[in-house]
C-alpha cells in the first residue's frame, strides 16, 4: 500500500491555514477545458467578442479555476489518502482569471464535527483562490469528510500487515 501523507480529522485545528504552490493558467488550459466541458461561451473562446464585454478580454471558465483549485489543494498533500468524500463545495466568483494569471489557494479550517462516527468526521474549510497580485479570484467553502485514522493503521495496531 502506498504511504499516506495526508492529515486525518484529529490533525486539523480550527484556524489553521494551508497554502498551495502556485500554478500559471495557460491558453492551453482554457482551450482544453472548453473542449472537455463543451462550454464554448465566447467569453472564453472569442477575443474580439470578449473585448466588447465588461471583462475587456477573454476569461477562464470559473469551473476550470475550481478544477485547478482542487488539484492545487491535493498537491499540498493535506488530503493525500485521508479524504473519505467531498460533501459540498460553495463557490463565489469574485474576479476574472485569465491566461497568464498565476493562482494559488488558501485553505482555512473553519470548523470540525466528529460525526458521522468514530471512523470519520467532517471538516469545513474556507477556500480562497488568489492570483499573483493577491486578488481573490474566487472563494467559498468546502465540506470534506475525513478519515479519523490513516488507512491501514487499524491493521498495523492488530499486528497485521498494512498490505494484507
Amino acid at each position: 500500500m502506498p504511504s499516506v501523507r495526508g492529515l486525518v480529522f484529529d490533525d486539523f485545528r480550527v484556524g489553521d491555514v494551508h497554502v498551495s504552490k502556485a500554478r500559471t493558467l495557460t491558453e492551453a488550459d482554457i482551450v482544453g477545458f472548453a473542449g472537455l466541458s463543451g462550454d464554448f461561451n465566447p467569453l472564453h473562446t472569442d477575443e474580439v467578442y470578449a473585448r466588447a464585454t465588461p471583462f475587456r478580454g477573454r476569461i477562464a471558465h470559473g469551473l476550470l479555476v475550481q478544477a485547478m483549485a482542487s488539484g492545487l489543494a491535493n498537491q499540498t498533500l493535506v488530503f493525500d489518502g485521508t479524504t473519505a468524500a467531498v460533501l459540498e463545495m460553495l463557490i463565489r466568483y469574485r474576479a476574472p482569471a485569465r491566461a497568464g494569471d498565476t493562482i494559488h489557494i488558501e485553505l482555512e479550517v473553519r470548523e470540525k464535527e466528529p460525526d458521522p462516527g468514530p471512523k470519520r468526521g467532517w471538516v469545513r474549510f474556507a477556500v480562497a483562490v488568489k492570483n499573483e497580485r493577491g486578488d481573490v479570484v474566487s472563494d467559498g467553502e468546502w465540506l470534506m469528510l475525513m478519515h479519523r485514522s490513516r488507512p491501514g493503521a487499524h491493521k498495523a495496531r492488530r499486528g497485521e500487515s498494512a498490505t494484507a
